[in-house]
């Protein structure tokens, strides 16, 4: 269905979302690359895919032809070259709330992890601090800390609060199914009215639930109890696995709701 025409050029509906569609393609893919080598790269594919739109509704036959081929050999350089910025990209889509919708990527496997670390901790008496990402972005945190884009499994996150290893201190980020980084700082709650008997971990547990709507769960060095945090309080201290994954699975779980807590 034509909608207007520009000269001897016609538009339809379908042209329209197309060039949405690519349009809305390139910007992911730049600012995904943005302050990388990469971005240049993106700005020169878009320019080449431009190129060879105009050249191909002037009829230049040739010229199409070799706009064409330049657009394939630099697809395929850019596909080889920044592999690790397409990765990047593609768990950034695995993880928007639609996708989450139909895959569940926030599922019983990212809290089962949590919850198996977080008891082998308590069990330990090694001291852990998870910070569960939700809609609200850390990126100011995940900077302050060693960046890992791990998947999550219970024994990563049990050895990196292991005492002897130099990501121990600090907290680790997890959104989605990956961990975002280890070793991270968070901001201490400013709250008067907190029992003066806690101690800086689950401080900083209280403080970043202030600040955005993620969960954190602390596991204390000192008596091995396990407490989560959310929304600037603590909903239960000194919880077993099971409890603890009951209120996991409520506030992760649910993607477009406020768990009813």
């Amino acid at each position: 269905m034509e909608l207007f025409r520009i000269g001897f050029l016609s538009v339809g509906l379908v042209d329209i979302v197309d060039i949405a569609l690519v349009a809305y393609i390139f910007y992911k893919l730049y600012a995904v690359m943005r302050g990388t080598r990469g971005s240049q790269m993106v700005i020169g594919l878009l320019m080449i895919f431009i190129a060879s739109i105009l050249v191909g509704a002037l009829g230049l036959k040739a010229t199409t032809w070799l706009a064409e081929s330049v657009a394939q050999v630099w697809v395929i350089a850019f596909v080889i070259l920044f592999q690790p910025e397409l990765r990047r990209l593609m768990v950034q889509i695995g993880q928007t709330r639609f996708v989450q919708r139909l895959l569940r990527v926030k599922g019983t496997r990212t809290i089962e992890a949590i919850v198996v670390a977080a008891v082998a901790l308590s069990e330990k008496r090694y001291g852990g601090l998870f910070v569960i990402q939700r809609d609200i972005g850390l990126r100011g945190i995940i900077e302050t800390g060693v960046k890992m884009q791990s998947e999550v499994s219970s024994e990563l996150l049990v050895s990196l609060f292991f005492p002897r290893t130099p990501l121990h201190d600090g907290a680790v980020v997890i959104s989605g199914n990956l961990i975002e980084a280890a070793a991270c700082i968070l901001p201490l709650t400013e709250n008067p009215n907190i029992d003066a008997s806690i101690g800086t971990r689950h401080r900083a547990a209280l403080g970043v639930s202030e600040e955005s709507d993620a969960a954190t769960v602390v596991v204390s060095e000192e008596t091995g109890q396990i407490s989560i945090a959310y929304r600037g309080e603590f909903l239960e201290r000194g919880i077993s696995g099971d409890e603890l994954r009951s209120h996991l699975q409520r506030i992760l779980e649910r993607v477009s709701e406020e768990p009813s807590i």
